[in-house]
């Protein structure tokens, strides 16, 4: 094991609690009454097009969806990190990764121009060793290609990392890449959707569980 990567949303950060506030604040613009923060946690992960979609019963295509899905990043990029957090075992992770040499990267489907801001306001964690964003490749997640440019940034083979995230689309990027993978219950799950059925190669509930787990699975042993 030379690396773990990461999602962002909703598995590595709580952003969460920022698109709440802006979504809203977009809502108040339109005359509408604000959603439930749960109502919208839901479909973080999803991105500004499904929280357009959920806002204002618009889909892609229609009248006033682009309109609404920029003035949404536009508020997000003024609020970004202000009530952003790393989950919970998260930090702690990271410095576990770091004292033992295997180093961490993010693989998102975050545009870079908010995933890099995101990170540098979090500088004091362990630097990342690959930052891979959707304007970094052709192909987004569920493809593999991100997380097969995060391995030759890195320089490992996709069987010497792992990769950890909160959506089916992780999971299937990282099983396509030929990589083990974690999925992550304590993120962004639609009311809908089990993360037992993603064919994940282990399932946590918490992040204080990757570390015992990579140790048990991936470590040599003395």
């Amino acid at each position: 094991m030379k690396a773990v990567l990461f999602d962002l949303d909703g598995t590595l950060f709580d952003t969460a609690p920022d698109f709440v506030v802006v979504l809203n604040q977009l809502r108040e613009q339109e005359h509408l009454p604000p959603l439930a923060d749960t109502t919208i946690r839901e479909v973080v992960s999803n991105g500004a097009r499904a929280m357009v979609r959920l806002g204002f019963g618009v889909d892609e295509g229609e009248t006033g969806f682009s309109d609404l899905r920029q003035r949404l990043l536009d508020l997000y990029l003024m609020h970004l990190a202000k009530h952003t957090v790393p989950f919970p075992g998260i930090e702690t992770l990271l410095n576990q990764l770091t004292e033992n040499g295997i180093v961490w990267g993010v693989v998102t489907n975050k545009p870079s121009a908010y995933t890099i801001p995101l990170l540098q306001a979090f500088a004091h964690l362990p630097t990342p060793s690959a930052i891979i964003c959707p304007d970094d490749v052709t192909n987004r997640k569920p493809d593999p290609e991100p997380i097969l440019l995060a391995c030759s940034r890195i320089g490992c083979k996709p069987t010497e990392a792992v990769y950890v995230g909160d959506h089916e689309r992780d999971i299937m990027a990282g099983r396509a890449a030929g990589m083990p993978t974690i999925a992550c219950s304590y993120g962004y799950i639609d009311s809908d959707d089990d993360p037992e059925n993603w064919k994940a190669d282990h399932l946590i509930h918490d992040a204080s569980e990757i570390w015992p787990l990579i140790q048990q699975h991936y470590l040599k042993q003395p």
